[in-house]
């Protein structure tokens, strides 16, 4: 195993370390105060086991992130690279005695090119200011998760992120054309191109997406831009069953219609926003479908839909007046998870992607799933692509319902391989689905994706113990 290469800084070392450091970046950057390297140990996620960084440090140039990763190679040192820690997977969680790397600090937009449709950014850059920026220049970035105010770049390339639009837009590793990478030793490498078309070699610029900081630090972007579109309008159709609701889906998908947003939300969901926020969402409904369309006749695209959710068995559809009430009900859909998390404190999040065609199989199995261990468990899903968010809600406080809860989770990404799924659509793997990677990709696969890693990393210092 790499992994086993490595070697925590003894507590003697650590001295050496932080002067090593120092010696390449100003005072500033490098934080020693077990206090504030504590805050760095770990993402949103639950269930995944932290340790406790030797030291964090902060770059703003390459040049200085050449510096940590030759040191690191210098002293065997493992590197945790970490954006905002927005993460549901653990991938950015630290390990004992390791360097955070925070990329927070390069966050500069170093080019928007109209003419060739491109953003250079660095990777600390947040989704938001980018998405604004360029729409300044008449442009669009589509990927946009849920935490697109918080979390960075970086972290989207790093895991591979979807988001609200994926369903007519697709996800982050169709907008990176090129990156810049210091790899495990400090070189620099450059990936990818500024142009249109290219295919000059393996492409190593989708290898390092969705790599999680396994293979090298991301230190620059080159995105794809797309013109922007007209403001989206928004139509929420009610149903009296899950089932009814992802029959919708498929009629949608089938009639070649492109929504550019396509969202579920189940009645715990609903009950949950409404709880939090007031929002005076329909709590009669067993899933409430939003649809919406940015073209340049969105009512008549949208009268359409709506059509085929009444034929489908909706109960009420009704198309948003102005882009006022369609603003009012996506704020709806990006409060799921955070009134999710309210219900008991504590949430598992699941990320299981399946077939649109069997969406309806994993909800049913989900509500059996909670009914099995007496949970409350809310779906959110981006059914246009079939990717579902099962969210456990739990008391950390209660042993067993954390017991349950984690077991709950378990049989979600199992229903989800048995019904041609995937583990993860867009949150990675990290620590907290590894076991369950190995059994998607099988023995070969993981076998592959091994070598893979030791070809780019071959003494495991980069973000050690993540995806497998």
């Amino acid at each position: 195993m790499i992994m086993s290469r490595i070697e925590a800084p003894r507590d003697e070392e650590t001295g050496n370390l932080v002067d090593r450091l120092l010696s390449g970046l100003p005072t500033e950057a490098v934080l020693t105060d077990p206090d504030v390297t504590a805050s760095y140990a770990n993402d949103m996620a639950s269930f995944c086991p932290a340790g406790s960084p030797a030291v964090v440090v902060l770059p703003r140039t390459v040049e200085e992130v050449q510096h940590v990763m030759r040191t690191a190679t210098d002293l065997r040192v493992p590197v945790v690279p970490q954006g905002a820690r927005t993460g549901l997977s653990g991938g950015a969680n630290a390990s004992d005695g390791c360097i955070v790397l925070s990329l927070t600090k390069m966050d500069r937009i170093l080019e928007i090119n109209p003419v060739d449709r491109i953003a250079v950014v660095e990777p600390g850059v947040i989704n938001a200011t980018l998405s604004r920026a360029v729409n300044e220049h008449g442009l669009y970035y589509p990927p946009d998760p849920s935490s697109w105010e918080m979390c960075t770049i970086g972290g989207n390339i790093g895991t591979a992120s979807g988001g609200l639009c994926c369903v007519k837009y697709g996800v982050t590793a169709e907008y990176v054309l090129g990156l810049d990478v210091v790899l495990a030793d400090g070189r620099l490498m450059s990936t990818g191109r500024r142009t249109a078309k290219g295919v000059a070699g393996y492409d190593l610029t989708r290898l390092f997406v969705g790599s999680e900081g396994s293979l090298g630090i991301v230190v620059r972007a080159i995105l794809g831009l797309r013109p922007q579109p007209p403001a989206q309008l928004v139509l929420a159709a009610e149903f009296a069953s899950g089932a009814a609701a992802c029959d919708a889906v498929c009629r949608i998908m089938e009639g070649g219609h492109v929504p550019s947003l396509l969202e579920l939300m189940d009645r715990t969901t609903v009950k949950a926003v409404n709880d939090l926020a007031h929002m005076g969402l329909p709590e009669t409904t067993e899933a409430l479908l939003l649809a919406a369309f940015d073209t340049q006749d969105p009512a008549a695209d949208l009268a359409a839909l709506g059509a085929l959710c009444e034929a489908a068995g909706a109960t009420q559809v009704v198309p948003a007046d102005d882009l006022a009430e369609s603003e009012l009900l996506l704020q709806a859909r990006r409060l799921s998870l955070t009134a999710l998390e309210a219900v008991k404190g504590t949430t598992m999040i699941d990320d299981v992607c399946v077939p649109r065609s069997r969406l309806a199989e994993l909800l049913e199995g989900t509500d059996r799933i909670a009914e099995k261990y007496q949970l409350t468990i809310g779906v959110v899903a981006h059914a246009g692509d079939g990717n579902t968010h099962p969210t456990v809600c739990f008391d950390a406080a209660d042993p067993d319902e954390c017991r349950r809860a984690r077991e709950s989770f378990d049989e979600i990404m199992a229903l989800g391989l048995e019904l041609g799924g995937t583990i993860t659509g867009e949150h990675g793997v990290g620590v907290l689905k590894k076991e369950w990677l190995a059994r998607e990709i099988g023995p070969v696969g993981l076998e592959m994706q091994r070598a893979v890693k030791a070809a780019f990393d071959p003494l495991g210092i980069l973000n050690p113990g993540k995806l497998f």
